[in-house]
């Protein structure tokens, strides 16, 4: 059955190409774009696609409060919180005021779009049926080092997304995560180029070439350079179905190797 569907941060990566994937399968998609200037520019991919009777494409600045307000009076089914930001480098020497924004982007502005939302659903007595998606991270659920303020986010998300699907399972709402492996849209490639913003030889302890070093190895190995058609093609199945697994780690590789960390982590020693 076709679904109108919200979807944040989709100027690229994951949520363009699940949009036009899903619309392609007869979904009307409400793709939504952080900066103005992006918007005409989605907005004529899409006509040149024949899609624009499936796609509206809008502005959706999480930072922007109008925003917010705005989106939560659109009619959609599905609310996929998929736009997300990170910061990189040394939970020991990050500023902090670069950890809360991080924060900020990735759990506390994408939960009062949900509050919003759900609210909504709830008070019109349409919320049987709708949906909230959240796109998450392998790094969810685990934590490398120099990934520490990101990944954090998304632990921290993975909390927000578990107690929403028992509070909000008597209202009929369902509640899914989507945690990708390391694909390659550029969002992590371009993570771990902003430490390098404040990092500095004369103030910190982490070394800026080993620190380079490390995430440069990190991307040259098979798992960190992955294919993200892959990844595509399986949120394009996942976001719309009215069934399915709450948590949905692709690829199955990565779902393997998170399975035994955490296994292992119960016999982790200091």
């Amino acid at each position: 059955m076709s679904k109108t569907i919200l979807i944040t941060g989709a100027a690229g990566g994951f949520g363009k190409g699940a949009a036009i994937g899903m619309a392609q399968n007869g979904h009307s998609i409400i793709a939504t774009v952080q900066v103005s200037s992006q918007v005409t520019g989605l907005r004529e991919e899409v006509a040149a696609l024949g899609l624009s009777d499936r796609i509206r494409v809008e502005r959706l600045d999480l930072t922007d409060p109008y925003d917010i307000a705005q989106a939560q009076t659109w009619d959609f089914d599905i609310l996929w919180n998929n736009a997300g930001m990170g910061e990189a480098g040394p939970v020991w020497e990050i500023p902090i005021d670069l950890v809360r924004k991080n924060f900020e982007v990735n759990v506390f502005l994408p939960l009062v779009l949900t509050q919003g939302v759900v609210r909504k659903w709830i008070s019109e007595g349409s919320a049987q049926g709708k949906k909230l998606v959240f796109t998450s991270s392998m790094g969810g659920l685990f934590t490398p080092a120099n990934w520490g303020t990101y990944v954090s986010t998304k632990h921290a998300l993975e909390s927000v997304a578990e107690a929403l699907q028992q509070e909000l399972a008597a209202y009929g709402i369902k509640v899914q995560t989507i945690n990708p492996g390391a694909y390659y849209t550029g969002y992590n490639e371009t993570m771990a180029d902003n430490p390098f913003r404040w990092l500095d030889d004369a103030k910190h302890f982490t070394k800026r070439a080993d620190l380079r070093k490390g995430f440069d190895d990190f991307f040259a190995t098979p798992e960190g350079k992955m294919d993200a058609r892959e990844m595509i093609d399986r949120m394009i199945d996942i976001v719309p179905a009215d069934d399915g697994k709450f948590r949905n780690v692709v690829p199955q590789v990565i779902e393997d190797m998170l399975k035994d960390h955490q296994l292992a982590a119960w016999e982790n020693r200091i």
